[in-house]
């Protein structure tokens, strides 16, 4: 017999698992700017849902050589981690705990935002895939939605 608490996990990890499908069939930069409007709309509730970040430390200092490159160099370094390419850089990325993954994007996210890492253009809008996938993160509650981006920021990075 199937209980009432195995039907909502159930249905937790299908919504999930369908919104990461849609997630994971975009290209790098459909990827980036879904990314960035979801931490836009969520940001602020993404560094307290990372409480096993042990060493924000590594993740500012990654931040800060990041922020030291030009914009292009700065959208390469974002393309190669969501492509999951090794490089110094993204090796370093890989290190990371899951929670501090979460972070660093988040503070990617925040850099954006400032201007201390390439901005997204102003006019910017989602492709239609982007979009359709934005659409279905807004309907998963707050939990599924950390779920969806821990398993994100998971998946890039190189391939250990």
């Amino acid at each position: 017999m199937v209980s009432g608490s195995d039907i909502t996990q159930a249905n937790l990890a299908n919504a999930v698992e369908e919104t990461l499908t849609g997630y994971r069939s975009l290209n790098a930069d459909e990827k980036l700017g879904l990314l960035w409007m979801v931490y836009t709309n969520m940001g602020s509730a993404v560094t307290p849902a990372a409480p096993g970040a042990a060493d924000e430390q590594m993740t500012q200092q990654l931040l800060g050589e990041i922020e030291k490159m030009d914009h292009d160099q700065q959208l390469q370094f974002m393309r190669d981690l969501v492509n999951r390419m090794d490089t110094p850089l993204t090796g370093r990325y890989g290190s990371f705990t899951k929670d501090n993954k979460l972070v660093f994007w988040y503070q990617l996210a925040e850099g954006m935002r400032t201007g201390s890492v390439v901005p997204v253009p102003e006019q910017y809008t989602l492709p239609t895939g982007a979009a359709t996938v934005l659409n279905q993160i807004v309907t998963l509650d707050f939990n599924e939605q950390i779920t969806l981006l821990r398993h994100a920021v998971l998946e890039m990075g190189p391939v250990a």
